[in-house]
């Protein structure tokens, strides 16, 4: 639909009006103008539409909604299909509950396991995470409404996330962070996205043109909306010239009016809001128009069904030795962990959902048919060493056959707006285990994280069954495995390292400063520990079976791998064949080798099937930065088949046609990225791969200070209010239950102030603000004093204009 005429019957206030939210979770209507608002919701993994007052990190109560495994449990189904399937669900309660934009889903690049968010994310793997996303995207899609993948781009950790500067180089931005989204937006082909709230190489996400014209709209051909992540907008007039058209959540009129003065002042053209809102009124349109269509009742039963298969088909079984899975029926069991009792099935912030129904291991057990002789819960859930409740589960252990030990990371460990420290279970945790270990060994771990734990402690375990965060029906899915009714056929979509130090960005993720040093180049993930040497505890796309599977006949081209895969055990079982791509004698340097195709293959006992997957455009090509396009090296390729990036069963060489470019690198020092050794890398070689200076990491006293910084401030004020702020934010964190609303004020700059209040504090205000703690403190305070009148004033002005109708009424 052309809405052409609607954009020049409106007024230059009512277009600029238009491209900000109106609440905090909806679109601003001119029903004047017969323009209605459309609701965004949360939606990673369920939708999150708040019932009353909104806030953005869901702490007053939302809708009740299906709670599915979250994208880190999901990707180690490697199962697109079951992908799309999720989205379905998740978009039918989605329009069930006019919500005509699903917030999700999140597939950054998993850089470090110590995001406190990974939990959100699908993988370490961008062709993994892209695929995975884009048949998400499909699905939510699927009845009409719109899929918002997020956060785009290079939003890799929590601290400062809302200023934090991503200096990275180009070849490794387009390759490790945007080809998630590359496959994500070509594929799935999403009618929104949403930008990330950090800066890249100097300038913030929303607003930066390469970002979002030359890549996301030129190159990929993304003709959708762009919507701000939740006060993430830094110069709105910016913002629309370069491509970002819809800033929420609700910063006033006072954003219209910068907007306003951007075109008079010629900063930006009419043009240029002209395009922003006929993106965003298509969007409207085409999800109104869906929502009047869809049905509004939601089958629980069926979606919870989907959950508890989701949740089963992505569990990981990491150790099973002497076959201690699946439990013989006849074995009498001990079930030890608060997680039995109390599962941890999703992660903490805007994300969490309102589940219906959340099944707990206990309640299933009854019925399972296995011979319980007891539960106790064996720790404290927040860590506080308790010897009362270990001697109780050590008791219980000694009178069982197998022990089932429920153990995993609390709710502050995995949160938004908090990374992890370190990438341990709490140690009561590991003592309850050792002690219960010399008791009875036969002892089964079932884990519950969203991302990877050090597990030193393994060998005091026969099995170890991850179960990621699986939503509300994951315990039902742990049963299914346990008992055997499932096989588990997942594989781990991120390495597991033996120690949280050996992550390749460990010294240059989470530091204090502004900037974020990607030193590490593209070595992320297996990417380094295979390229460096590095052991590890659990590799890439690793995962065990009940069964075995065998495989023969490979054959290669450049355009595809055939292979057959049979399965040499006695039960039905699934299997992940991976397809990595190396070049043992490349030129220009890059990983040892790289996932380039996928395919999960069901197998009955005895059966064989062959198997083919597709190479696609992205199979040889590397980033040429200095030519600006992609390019390929020419010569022989080998494809490597296996089970996981180190379980590598055949090998085949194909010869590919090179594009013939120079080598981007000829003249350059950088011998630890030749060898992938980059975790000490210096300052001289980073700059040589940068192309430029390292930007120099400072905290300026501006709009963009944090509240977490403003203790720097020469004010006061600022200092009392940091000493505050950190005070009740560290005894938040103490509490066990972390305040999500001081953990996301702890890395808001003061310009998102403005944006977050409704229209209450206008930027202006936010100016004297700074004014304040630079030191002018009467006449700081008195210029916010001064600005809040205005801006009350110009409100209820601009209020009554919008409302009177546009250009032709």
């Amino acid at each position: 639909m052309n809405y052409a005429e609607t954009i020049r019957s409106l007024t230059l206030e009512q277009k600029c009006a238009l491209l900000s939210g109106g609440d905090t979770f909806q679109t601003r209507a001119l029903p004047s103008c017969g323009i209605p608002s459309i609701w965004l919701s949360d939606g990673p993994h369920g939708v999150r539409k708040q019932a009353g007052a909104s806030d953005h990190l869901g702490i007053n109560p939302s809708e009740p909604a299906t709670c599915f495994p979250t994208a880190s449990a999901v990707a180690s189904s490697w199962d697109p299909a079951l992908g799309e399937k999720i989205g379905e669900a998740l978009g039918q309660e989605a329009a069930a509950q006019d919500v005509a934009v699903l917030l999700g889903p999140g597939l950054n690049t998993k850089r470090s396991p110590l995001c406190g968010r990974n939990f959100e994310y699908f993988s370490e793997d961008p062709y993994l995470a892209g695929k995975m996303a884009a048949a998400y995207i499909r699905g939510i899609q699927a009845n009409g409404i719109a899929a918002c993948p997020k956060h785009f781009a290079a939003n890799n950790q929590e601290l400062r996330r809302m200023a934090s500067d991503s200096v990275v180089d180009e070849r490794t931005l387009r390759e490790i962070y945007l080809t998630n989204f590359e496959i994500a937006v070509t594929e799935g082909k999403p009618r929104t996205i949403m930008t990330s709230y950090n800066l890249i190489n100097g300038t913030y996400a929303n607003e930066n043109a390469h970002l979002l014209q030359e890549i996301l709209r030129d190159s990929w051909g993304f003709d959708g909306a762009v919507v701000t992540d939740w006060g993430g907008s830094n110069d709105h007039a910016l913002g629309v010239k370069n491509g970002s058209t819809l800033e929420m959540p609700a910063p006033g009129l006072d954003s219209a009016r910068e907007l306003c003065k951007a075109v008079q002042d010629g900063k930006i053209s009419e043009t240029d809001i002209n395009a922003r809102l006929e993106e965003l009124l298509t969007l409207i349109g085409q999800t109104t128009g869906a929502l009047e269509k869809a049905p509004k009742t939601i089958d629980w039963d069926a979606h919870h069904a989907l959950a508890r298969k989701a949740a089963a088909e992505s569990i990981v079984l990491l150790k099973n030795a002497g076959g201690l899975l699946p439990l013989d029926p006849a074995a009498r069991v001990a079930v030890i962990g608060d997680f039995a009792e109390t599962p941890r099935y999703q992660g903490a912030g805007s994300s969490v959902v309102n589940a219906p129904r959340v099944d707990s291991f206990l309640q299933l057990l009854a019925g399972s048919g296995l011979q319980s002789v007891g539960y106790a819960r064996g720790f404290d859930r927040q860590g506080k060493p308790d010897g009362r409740l270990q001697a109780q589960a050590v008791e219980l252990a000694a009178k069982a056959d197998v022990v089932l030990l429920f153990l995993g990371l609390d709710e502050v460990k995995e949160s938004e707006g908090l990374d992890r420290s370190d990438m341990k279970l709490a140690q009561n945790q590991i003592d309850l285990l050792l002690a219960v270990h010399r008791t009875n060994p036969r002892l089964v771990v079932v884990l519950s994280s969203g991302s990877a734990v050090e597990t030193g402690w393994q060998s005091h375990c026969e099995a170890l069954l991850w179960a990621g965060l699986g939503g509300q029906a994951g315990a039902g899915a742990v049963l299914d495995v346990l008992t055997g009714k499932v096989n588990p056929a997942g594989h781990l979509a991120e390495t597991w390292p033996l120690h949280c130090e050996d992550n390749p960005s460990y010294k240059n993720f989470g530091g204090a400063g502004r900037t974020v040093e990607y030193r590490e180049g593209l070595y992320v993930g297996y990417r380094y520990y295979e390229t460096a040497g590095v052991p590890v505890a659990y590799p890439f796309g690793y995962g065990l079976s009940y069964t075995r599977f065998a495989y023969t006949d490979l054959t290669a081209t450049p355009t595809g791998v055939t292979v057959t895969v049979e399965n040499t055990g006695d039960r039905a079982g699934d299997e992940v064949v991976q397809v990595y791509i190396a070049k043992p004698d490349a030129r220009i340097f890059r990983p040892e080798q790289e996932l380039k195709g996928f395919a999960r293959v069901h197998l009955e006992a005895g059966e064989r099937r062959t198997v083919t997957i597709p190479l696609d455009d992205k199979a040889f090509r590397y980033w040429n930065d200095p030519a600006n396009r992609w390019a390929v090296e020419g010569g022989d390729y080998e494809v490597r088949v296996g089970g996981s990036s180190a379980d590598i069963r055949l090998k085949a060489t194909v010869t590919v046609a090179g594009s013939g470019d120079a080598d981007p690198y000829a003249g350059l020092a950088l011998p630890h990225y030749q060898g992938g050794q980059v975790q000490d890398v210096p300052d001289a070689e980073f700059a040589a791969l940068l192309g430029h200076a390292i930007p120099v990491s400072r905290v300026a006293i501006d709009r963009n200070m944090t509240l977490g910084e403003i203790g720097h401030a020469r004010s006061p004020l600022g200092w009392l209010v940091h000493a505050i702020h950190k005070h009740l934010l560290t005894r938040s964190l103490q509490s066990g239950t972390p305040d999500l609303n001081l953990l996301f004020n702890y890395n808001m700059p003061l310009r998102a102030i403005a944006k977050m209040t409704g229209g209450i504090v206008s930027m202006g205000m936010v100016d004297g603000l700074v004014m304040e703690l630079k030191g002018f403190w009467i006449i700081g305070i008195l210029r916010v004093l001064v600005e809040f009148v205005k801006n009350n004033h110009a409100n209820k002005a601009m209020e009554k204009r919008l409302s009177e109708g546009g250009r032709d009424r």
